[in-house]
């Protein structure tokens, strides 16, 4: 017996070591072939016998249901292997039932390496296991209604041992409290309902026996129909008012208990005098300082429940270095000379040939031949030159015969030290910090208040003498950090979106997703853009991120602009963004038809010509891939046919056509590894044909500054902080390619000289642009220039993506005068011949009138 029992157990341990191994081995192989651990600690709260589990999603896939494993000195315990390498994993303690011991909570496995710890009632993912303390205490206390407050506790308590659970309330009379969830009276969270309103400007205490007693905080009731109702501010004042005798000072703080105008005497003074502001109407808060106060620096210090915050003023139009101080300005003392001089107006948005350009970009490079390089200035120079003597700057712009210049970000933004006068640094600006000051970076001398002011009043002046108009690129959309952003240092949770569990919304992937349909966050950006439009005499905006703005918002905008100037340019990102907002008040490309006057770019052109932004080897029309013309059709005639799912667009002024833009990779890029097989000729032919088609196409055009000399960024997909070498316009390749920009001249001659081109309404379009029958790989079609009272009878465009000649059959026998073909473009007559038949070269556009 003993024999056979030592045999057994020697097996057992055989069987036991060899499952060990092969299961050591399984895990590996399947986390070296791509697996996620995640080991996930929980703490119930004491006396907690319910069956919890785990409810698991990887980033963007479904979720299943997981069960503790096991348990050890803080709590029970999972370890769970997931299929697929995940950054992020999503998960909630729950019950079969769906009883949930808190919200969504995530673990970033980079940051974690895939082990968290969790504690009942704290929404909190901690990275390393907390200490405990199960001193009963109150956790969180705020106002989450006009009349409640939710007040919860680490440690569960039955609300129906004592009246009113024995929660006490110094400042109002507590008419009842209940559970959040119905029929749950042992719990952590109640409902504190209280007889009247709340005063959200007054100080409540809050208290239970044994659990101590907190300040109460202000919730999510500023997120209320109710609160926007109640605190909604019309007046046109907010900021600061200049005048020469005296300075008001209003600012909306309607959850603030006291708050202050803090002035200073410098830039970088850590302390100021501090005068008191007065409580006024619909949560303003005024003062007013008699004398001239131009050039005075302050800020605002508020009192929000038990904590003092320091903020600039949100609506404030100059501000210190950095933008870390307001200051008064008499914005007169700033206009240039002949400044209130009418610019010629601009007419139809079908009409326009933007150019996008970052500020620093057109000038930094030593060859550029400008001297005030990254400056605003710099882009106001006349008579520059570079290598092979050919115009730079402002005077190639003008050349090249655009119609707007579209700077990226021109506000005050935040992650470029303007005190660093001598280090290089770069950032396209998309992280607002001050919304109504400019940029301080590209202004001669950032310590100087007023120098960024007149300087982009002065580029813009230079720019309007030389017939460009100019849109600012604006981000209303999120800022570069909530929480130490003006908006929530002065009305907390406000101005930002939240998800049902109380995180905030990101649809923007930053972090943040700001309220645009919250009327007081509503009326900053509409007094905001007409602010813009009016002081710096600005002819267009450029909506970042747009779809996560709202429709009315947007409707507004536009509304605001056309008192000014109805020819002013609106465009955007009408993407559809994942923020907590209804699907029909989005303001994305599916609602365009809700939103007249206002631009979308036209992704679907964008990556049907050239491939998709989203994966470096697919490729479009122009670089070989097949069964690509009818998407390219529905393009050119500027998106009108679009089905619903894809976009509404009503009129050709609501589509921007184009090929590339500052994001994602250069087309001359993308074309590096789409076809890297390709010839350097037969690369610029492609990129040639993308931006014919874009440019013969109805709708707005749009080029991307350098696009007209094959820019690259060596393959870097978002250079948006990369460093000037990757990021500046090369003038080098400017001469070096030089048939290739007077090919792009040609083609914006071209389409300013025939308004068939830039048909302004759908009717129009779908009355007199027909497609051509032709060969795969090619489209063509022909416009009725009688119509639009062009000298051409008819005009007859045919794009050939082929890697052949191909033949194409006119619609007419005729006379047809050649204009443009695979190697010149224009205005002048190239050939001319009579018949119906013309062969056109491979990776060409020809278009012909009769």
């Amino acid at each position: 017996m003993k024999k056979k029992t030592v045999f057994l157990v020697f097996v057992a341990a055989i069987l036991l070591v060899s499952s060990l191994v092969s299961a050591f081995f399984l895990k590996t192989i399947a986390q070296a072939e791509g697996a996620t651990k995640v080991t996930i600690h929980y703490r119930p709260a004491p006396d907690d016998t319910k069956n919890w589990n785990l409810w698991i999603w990887p980033e963007g896939k479904d979720g299943k249901a997981y069960p503790f494993t096991d348990e050890d000195g803080f709590g029970k315990t999972a370890e769970v292997i997931l299929d697929g390498s995940y950054s992020k994993v999503g998960f909630i303690v729950r019950t079969d039932s769906w009883e949930k011991d808190g919200g969504d909570r995530f673990i970033d496995i980079k940051n974690a390496a895939g082990e968290v710890w969790v504690v009942s009632g704290d929404d909190r993912v901690y990275t390393e296991q907390p200490e405990i303390d199960q001193t009963p205490k109150i956790t969180s206390a705020v106002i989450d209604e006009l009349n409640s407050i939710t007040f919860q506790t680490n440690i569960p308590f039955n609300i129906t041992e004592q009246p009113n659970g024995g929660i006490q309330l110094s400042g109002a009379h507590i008419k009842e409290v209940k559970p959040l969830i119905d029929g749950k009276t042992v719990t952590n969270q109640v409902k504190v309902v209280t007889s009247d309103p709340l005063n959200l400007s007054g100080q409540y205490t809050i208290s239970k026996e044994g659990y101590g007693e907190t300040t109460v905080g202000i919730g999510k009731v500023v997120r209320t129909k109710e609160f926007d109702d109640l605190y909604y501010y019309r007046g046109r004042d907010l900021g600061n008012t200049y005048e020469k005798d005296k300075t008001s000072f209003r600012v909306w703080a309607p959850t603030a208990r006291e708050l202050k105008l803090v002035t200073y005497t410098s830039w970088d003074d850590k302390e100021g005098t501090e005068i008191p502001m007065k409580k006024d109407i619909k949560g303003t808060w005024v003062t007013e300082i008699k004398g001239n106060q131009q050039g005075l620096i302050y800020t605002y210090k508020v009192l929000i429940a038990d904590r003092w915050n320091e903020a600039v003023d949100p609506y404030v139009r100059a501000v210190t270095v950095n933008g870390d101080k307001g200051v008064v300005m008499d914005l007169t003392k700033t206009d240039p000379k002949k400044w209130t001089q009418k610019k010629k107006r601009f007419t139809n948005p079908e009409d326009a040939v933007i150019y996008e350009l970052h500020v620093r970009d057109l000038s930094i490079q030593k060859e550029s031949g400008i001297k005030n390089k990254g400056k605003y200035l710099g882009a106001a120079e006349a008579g520059t030159r570079g290598p092979g003597g050919f115009k730079t700057g402002l005077d190639y712009m003008k050349e090249l015969g655009v119609t707007h210049v579209q700077f990226l970000p021109l506000y005050d933004y935040r992650t470029v030290d303007e005190t660093e006068l001598e280090e290089p640094q770069f950032n396209w600006g998309y992280d607002p910090k001050n919304y109504n000051a400019p940029e301080g970076s590209y202004a001669t001398d950032p310590y100087d208040p007023a120098a960024r002011i007149r300087e982009l009043k002065q580029m813009v002046q230079a720019l309007h003498e030389n017939d460009l108009n100019v849109i600012m690129d604006v981000v209303y959309n999120h800022v570069y950090d909530m929480n130490e952003h003006s908006f929530n240092k002065l009305v907390p949770g406000y101005f930002f979106r939240y998800n049902e569990n109380g995180t905030p919304a990101n649809g923007t992937g930053v972090g943040n997703d700001i309220a645009s349909e919250r009327k007081m966050a509503q009326k900053f950006i509409v007094e905001s853009v007409s602010y813009w439009a009016k002081e710096y005499h600005l002819d267009g905006f450029r909506f970042d991120l747009m779809g996560i703005l709202d429709v009315e918002t947007m409707n507004k905008v536009r509304k605001e602009l056309d008192k000014i100037d109805p020819s002013i340019i609106v465009l955007g990102e009408g993407w559809d963004m994942g923020t907590p907002l209804p699907p029909d008040q989005k303001a994305n490309q599916k609602n365009a038809e809700k939103m007249d006057g206002i631009a979308h770019f036209n992704d679907s052109i964008r990556d049907s010509l050239k491939g998709s932004v989203f994966s470096d080897q697919d490729k479009g029309f122009i670089n070989g891939k097949p069964n690509t013309e009818n998407i390219i059709k529905q393009g050119i005639e500027a998106g009108i046919n679009y089905p619903k799912a894809t976009a509404s667009y009503t009129d050709p002024g609501q589509t921007v056509t184009y090929v590339e833009a500052h994001d994602n990779l250069t087309l001359w890029d993308k074309l590096q590894l789409t076809n890297p097989e390709a010839s350097l000729k037969d690369q610029i032919q492609m990129h040639k044909l993308a931006s014919s088609i874009m440019l013969t196409s109805q709708g707005v055009s749009f080029i991307h500054a350098g696009q007209e000399f094959m820019r690259t960024k060596q393959g870097d997909h978002n250079s948006y902080k990369s460093p000037d070498s990757i990021n500046q316009l090369d003038w080098n390749r400017r001469a070096e390619f030089d048939e290739q920009v007077q090919y792009i001249e040609g083609l914006i001659e071209l389409r300013k000289k025939f308004s068939s081109f830039r048909m302004d309404t759908a009717d129009k379009i779908k009355d007199n642009l027909t497609f051509i029958d032709s060969p795969v790989q090619t489209v063509a079609f022909t416009l009725n220039a009688k119509a639009n009272h062009d000298a051409a009878n008819e005009i007859a465009v045919i794009h050939n993506a082929g890697t052949k000649d191909t033949e194409i059959t006119l619609p007419s026998n005729a006379v047809w005068k050649v204009l443009v073909d695979g190697d010149s473009a224009g205005t002048k007559i190239l050939n001319k011949f009579k018949g119906s038949r013309i062969t056109v070269t491979a990776k060409s556009t020809y278009v012909l009138i009769r």
